[in-house]
């Protein structure tokens, strides 16, 4: 397992890099947000260790600059505030993992070994697609600045749809991820909602049928193979 520890205080940063080399772990220390973002874009890393008030950039958006510049890569955020609010603070930055300071290192290398566990593709805490934009922790849909009122269905449908990444989406799998086991699976309920969801994020329209297979983001791709095909949408 490689990792990026991305902490200012250089005692603590060699500390937790001498407890995760003990344990046959690969560690780099950056003491500032820029050469943590340089590394990350030339090394291929599989947890990053970050301290939430890492320099220079004021406030937190160098956490939000490095998580979401690396989604890829997952994060341990480290802090000195321990309230459950700065958690889940620290969690809708984008942090897979939360731990306050101080911390016992046999924990610091347990979460780090968990986290390596852990698939690498994940959701970011904003869908974004074209002037779409999808707050997943207010659970917001804007767009062009236009708030747009969803149903809890069809928001459920846009999350796994703009989730996929343009990748085509099932009609049995969005049944699964919005709808219970005493859902129909023979209804119409996908569809209708679907149509619904067309109409009420406006033109030019965001999601394409495709053919005896599901949906996707408009824009993914025209060349579907087999027996699919692009259908554009008439709701």
């Amino acid at each position: 397992m490689r990792v990026l520890i991305a902490e200012p205080n250089v005692q603590t940063a060699n500390r937790m890099q001498s407890t995760l080399i003990r344990n046959c772990m690969a560690v780099d220390t950056v003491s500032d947000s820029r050469s943590a973002e340089l590394l990350l874009a030339s090394t291929t890393y599989d947890v990053l260790i970050l301290e939430r008030a890492l320099p220079p950039l004021p406030g937190e958006r160098s956490c939000t600059t490095l998580i979401t510049g690396a989604p890829e890569v997952r994060t341990l955020m480290i802090s000195q505030r321990g309230s459950s609010q700065a958690k889940v603070e620290g969690l809708v930055l984008g942090a897979d993992d939360y731990l306050a300071k101080p911390f016992n290192h046999e924990e610091l290398l347990a979460r780090v070994r968990a986290l390596g566990r852990r698939p690498a593709i994940r959701i970011p805490p904003t869908l974004v697609y074209g002037e779409l934009r999808f707050d997943l922790f207010a659970q917001e849909v804007t767009r062009s600045g236009r708030a747009i009122e969803l149903t809890s269905k069809e928001r459920a449908v846009l999350e796994t749809i703009m989730g996929a990444g343009g990748g085509i989406v099932s009609s049995e799998e969005l049944l699964e991820k919005a709808w219970d086991i005493h859902t129909d699976p023979f209804s119409q309920v996908v569809k209708v909602t679907i149509c619904s969801l067309r109409r009420k994020l406006g033109g030019p329209p965001v999601i394409d049928t495709i053919r005896r297979q599901g949906y996707r983001l408009r824009g993914a791709g025209d060349e579907v193979g087999g027996e699919g095909g692009v259908r554009r949408p008439r709701c």
